[in-house]
């Protein structure tokens, strides 16, 4: 019996955090007290994108999207929206600038500047059901493959529509399976890369929660191009739904014939086993991975030989991230030039950006090429909230750069970004207001990397801990004009020198900001303090008129030094303080303001 209404519940990892299924499991009870479980489908969906307005929930036909939907809701949106066709008002999204309410979710001014490929399907479709895959044309680019395309023309198309690689430097995808192609071995291995680590960046996931099948499709497409009859999606363990769906989506595939002996009974025979990572950054890089699916500890290996030529376990490989492949189905399906025909002439199709920080709207975004930065930040994201101004965007995860106001207008693809000092990287976008100090960002960033540091080569590993040694000490008050000297000489080393991408990139952060920055990094070292009111040793903490006397920040103060009645503004005493920053966080009102040591304080 069809449906006349379909509810998709988002089923991303953000929303599930935020209990949408028990919104699904309270959507099937009142829908069964209204006897209309026959005529209504509930869909627990992959990720919408639009993280920062989940749970979310979208009822179709009409496309309406209900944001921050609670169990509470779920009555009304029933014997309202499903029985009587009225729209519950109060639940429509809102555009975080004009506050106007948007009744279909494709008006957002969110997605009407998006183009999703690699996303198509999050959001769309139940990604446990192959069936509903395959009603998108899923495994259809495959059959066209096997039916009628050879193994070099599957490589050749590859080329020709200039798919680069969507984790990490943009290395052609179609050079990549031809090196993989030429190779001669009776065994060829496909690795899928999700090994998505990038602070902030889960776009990988949510293509691997949302839509498992497109990896699936892609990765036996290029089996088929490469030669090879075995596949391995080395997935973080870390993320147990992606896991869970990727091995039912393995099951289905298997029990209908498309992976396995003799696809489509064109005698080529494929099929994908899942390898679980613990988490290790340098697994990322291709040949730590490799190392990590053998059984051995995750380390770069010296290249060449490349992994096309000599990859696991001595055999050629062709290693593409999670995006990469999403593309693949897509492209077969409607042909290279139609993929070409978007983006740049050097950057090719669409790019998945995990849009976060000091921004209105945060989320999945997948913009064309050539897209500028300032479309995406204002125009799609929503701008800055609280009325605070732009200072940085940074792009890359910890391998990336921080872009400033003055290359907003650049468009964005592979080059403009490395010529910006910053990357592409895995898709990472990370927001900063002028309430960031870009000292604490660069410190943050390097620790990271320290910490991943799989300390193999010497650079990388004596080079970042030295560097995070000399930003902590900046950071304290302690640092000098020659620390400023010797990080950036110990930066460009480490840059240089390092083994792999890791350490080639762990720099850049700290590059890019004592390049757009360096002023800060002056005020901390000469005039002892942080313009930005962060670096606690350098910052003094007050309460405002903005208190409602809520006693919070009394509470959570560890040394007692807030005093105040229930109602009435609190006072900080500041000869008690200890500058730990817990007052602000926990006040709900952001009564607390941080300021700059006076310079004599300071002395």
């Amino acid at each position: 019996m069809l449906s006349r209404m379909h509810i998709l519940i988002c089923g991303g990892k953000d929303c599930l955090s935020s209990h949408s299924k028990e919104l699904r499991d309270e959507f099937h009870l009142v829908l069964s007290e209204l006897n209309l479980l026959d005529e209504v489908r509930l869909v627990m969906a992959g990720c919408f994108g639009l993280c920062s307005q989940g749970p979310i929930v979208v009822m179709t036909p009409g496309e309406t999207f209900y944001s921050h939907v609670t169990v509470a809701d779920i009555r009304e949106i029933c014997e309202e929206h499903v029985v009587k066709g009225n729209i519950v008002e109060r639940l429509l999204i809102k555009e975080p600038i004009d506050k106007a309410k948007i009744k279909n979710y494709s008006q957002l001014k969110f997605y009407d500047r998006q183009r999703r490929i690699a996303l198509r399907n999050c959001g769309q479709i139940n990604p446990t059901d192959i069936n509903e895959y395959i009603a998108r044309d899923g495994y259809l680019a495959l059959g066209k493959v096997l039916s009628t395309m050879s193994p070099a023309e599957v490589v050749a198309e590859m080329k020709k529509s200039g798919l680069r690689g969507r984790g990490g430097a943009g290395f052609s995808t179609g050079q990549k399976w031809e090196f993989a192609a030429k190779s001669v071995d009776d065994v060829k291995y496909v690795i899928c890369n999700a090994d998505e680590g990038d602070p902030g960046a889960f776009m990988d996931r949510s293509v691997l929660e949302g839509d498992p099948h497109s990896v699936l499709e892609a990765m036996a497409i290029c089996g088929y191009g490469i030669g090879s009859h075995q596949g391995y999606i080395y997935v973080r363990a870390e993320y147990p739904i992606a896991v869970e769906r990727l091995n039912n989506a393995i099951k289905q595939a298997r029990e209908l014939r498309l992976l396995g002996k003799n696809i489509f009974s064109s005698g080529f025979a494929f099929d994908i086993e899942l390898r679980l990572g613990a988490g290790a950054f340098v697994c990322g890089e291709e040949t730590a991975l490799m190392a990590s699916i053998e059984g051995n500890r995750g380390m770069p290996r010296l290249k060449p030989p490349f992994p096309a030529v000599k990859g696991l376990w001595g055999h050629p490989t062709n290693v593409n991230n999670v995006e990469t492949f999403a593309n693949v189905p897509a492209i077969f399906l409607k042909g290279a030039d139609w993929f070409k025909a978007i983006g740049t002439e050097k950057s090719s199709g669409t790019k998945v950006f995990a849009l976060g920080g000091k921004i209105a709207n945060t989320g999945l975004v997948e913009i064309p090429m050539g897209t500028t930065l300032r479309e995406v930040i204002f125009d799609i994201g929503g701008g800055i909230p609280n009325h605070r101004k732009f200072k940085a965007v940074q792009t890359g995860g910890p391998s990336g750069g921080c872009i400033t106001e003055a290359a907003l207008d650049t468009p964005i693809d592979f080059d403009s970004l490395v010529a910006m000092g910053s990357m592409m990287g895995s898709g990472g976008m990370i927001v900063m207001d002028e309430d960031n100090c870009m000292v604490d960002v660069a410190r943050f960033y390097l620790d990271f990397t320290v910490d991943e540091s799989c300390g193999k080569c010497t650079p990388c590993r004596e080079g970042t801990r030295r560097m995070l040694d000399i930003l902590n000490k900046i950071c304290a008050g302690n640092g000098t004009l020659e620390d400023l000297d010797l990080l950036e000489s110990i930066a460009n080393m480490v840059k240089d020198s390092s083994l792999c991408a890791l350490g080639q990139s762990a720099p850049n952060p700290v590059l890019s900001t004592l390049t757009h920055f360096r002023d800060e990094y002056i005020a901390h070292v000469v005039d002892k303090v942080c313009p930005a009111g962060v670096c606690s040793n350098l910052t003094n903490y007050t309460i405002t008129d903005k208190c409602i006397g809520c006693t919070k920040c009394a509470k959570n103060c560890p040394v007692s030094a807030i005093s105040g009645t229930v109602k009435q503004q609190h006072v900080i005493d500041l000869s008690k303080c200890i500058r730990c920053g817990a007052c602000k966080k926990a006040c709900p009102v952001n009564a607390i303001s941080s300021k700059p040591l006076p310079k004599e304080e300071n002395k």
